[in-house]
């Protein structure tokens, strides 16, 4: 493990964690729904939270109208370079940007949300200059990248801070707290810098006094597991819901991304109660969702930077959960926006919809890389949602008792679920699994003969002595009745292969 790994998991001494806020563990309930101001959902994030803020504003930009990086980076940077080329306040080059943008630009209106709406987002930006972790000169970068995306002088705030390092900055003093010239642990500091107030102020306006002593009953352990079964999401997340929310006021949604080692079981409630989100959240109508990252220990290989483990609890922003892992198909982006869809579906005050679950779950119409899901209908249901080992497969709501689950591997088998959802996209309770195996893939046709019979034969041809394959030009060696090849055919192509699977 190289050094700038070592950085990157930010070692931190053992704590002792509280099981919930009031010293008691608290019930893990299903995440609620609640009467959200849609054109005021917004999200910010430390580290690799603010590498994954950027991500989800970029792939869902239609959705967030306000990102918020504490020293994170680029749009897809580790998606191209080894993740170190993106840290340890490493320049990136014009080069790499070209190259990002270009990705945006070919994955715009399908992989991601129209670029054009990045142009219209509000933009909030801090780095520490003594921050050696991610540093400066990554979020240069990402400055150069919204600006390339059309986010105006005007929409873009960049706070540069003296004497700060890789920390969340905050004008109060949180309990176990490091100095704010010290990368430590929790990561949270008391900077004279109120982080959370500005990124708040840059989006939403001019906030009122904020309550340093949010009550309690107001934080909510919620079931995350019903999201996403990614192997680094935690099974439960937290929500800050101020009491005028809860009884149905219109409110606004942030969601507030923690950095490596800032998780839950790492730092217990520091990054959800001493960041100062909430203190502002209660005072000014705005429910905050702190999604949660878990450990995971198995080495995983990424595009650009090997196989590498994640024991640190980041977000996903190198890759190790599918190169797609900054797209709107990301398993984090869509565990992430269907947590937003679920808190911004309601209309009154919070709560889970009661509708039962399905019954009569059928596996049918197997091919080798589709399966036919059907099932009966609940009283009440609007729509449905299928899940295929646990995560959602389809982008909308199925407004039918039967749906077709496409881009499945030949010859594997699946486990499928629904659930019902109301006129609001909350869902009720979740069917019995049904097992489906999709059909083996059709056997290639393979030759194996002299060049001299794969030419009679019409699968070759002859050029000046030597034999080639048809369709795919490939050299077969000479044009002789004592040399052979295997050939398989593709299509109406031809292609050299060493023995017919």
């Amino acid at each position: 493990m190289d050094s700038s790994w070592k950085k990157l998991r930010l070692a931190a001494s053992a704590a002792v964690i509280s099981l919930a806020f009031s010293g008691a563990a608290q019930a893990q309930a299903n995440l609620g729904a609640y009467n959200i101001d849609k054109t005021n959902i917004t999200v910010s994030g430390l580290s690799a939270g603010g590498f994954m803020a950027n991500q989800l504003g970029m792939a869902h930009s239609s959705v967030f109208k306000g990102i918020g990086v504490f020293a994170g980076g680029p749009y897809m940077c580790a998606g191209q370079s080894n993740y170190t080329a993106c840290m340890n306040n490493a320049t990136i080059s014009a080069t790499m940007l070209t190259n990002m943008q270009n990705t945006i630009d070919s994955w715009s209106s399908v992989q991601i949300d129209n670029r054009a709406n990045v142009a219209g987002q509000k933009i909030f930006m801090f780095v520490g200059n003594s921050d050696t972790t991610v540093g400066p000169n990554p979020m240069n970068a990402l400055q150069t990248q919204y600006s390339n995306n059309g986010v105006a002088a005007s929409n873009l705030k960049y706070i540069k801070r003296s004497s700060t390092a890789h920390v969340f900055p905050t004008d109060f003093d949180g309990t176990g707290n490091n100095t704010c010239s010290t990368t430590a642990s929790p990561y949270i500091s008391n900077c004279g810098y109120d982080g959370a107030k500005e990124v708040l102020t840059h989006f939403y306006g001019a906030l009122n006094p904020r309550n340093n002593a949010p009550a309690a009953g107001n934080y909510i352990q919620f079931n995350q597991s019903q999201f996403t079964s990614n192997p680094g999401m935690a099974s439960t997340g937290w929500l800050y819901v101020p009491a005028n929310c809860a009884s149905g006021s219109q409110c606004k949604l942030h969601v507030a991304l923690h950095g490596c080692k800032q998780s839950y079981s790492d730092i217990g409630d520091k990054y959800i109660k001493n960041t100062g989100y909430t203190r502002w959240a209660d005072t000014n109508s705005v429910i905050v969702l702190f999604p949660q990252t878990k450990v995971d220990s198995i080495s995983r290989s990424t595009a650009a930077s090997g196989s590498l483990p994640n024991p640190n609890a980041c977000w996903d922003w190198i890759g190790w959960y599918g190169s797609n892992f900054a797209q709107k198909a990301g398993t984090q982006v869509t565990a992430l926006k269907a947590m937003v869809d679920r808190v911004s579906s309601g209309s009154g005050g919070g709560g889970t919809t009661t509708l039962a679950a399905p019954t009569g779950v059928l596996t049918s119409n197997a091919a080798t890389t589709s399966m036919k899901i059907s099932w009966n209908a609940v009283s009440g249901a609007a729509s449905y949602n299928v899940y295929r080992n646990s995560n959602k497969v389809n982008a909308l709501g199925v407004n039918a008792l039967n749906y077709t689950d496409n881009g499945l591997t030949a010859a594997t088998t699946y486990q499928w679920t629904v659930r019902a959802a109301d006129a609001n996209g909350v869902e009720g309770a979740t069917s019995a699994a049904a097992s489906g195996t999709t059909l083996g893939a059709t056997p290639a046709t393979c030759y194996t003969a002299s060049n001299y019979s794969h030419v009679l034969a019409g699968r070759a041809y002859v050029y000046l002595g030597l034999t080639y394959a048809n369709g795919s030009g490939q050299s077969m060696g000479l044009y002789n009745i004592f040399v052979s090849n295997t050939l398989k055919k593709t299509g109406s192509n031809y292609y050299v292969i060493g023995t017919c699977p």
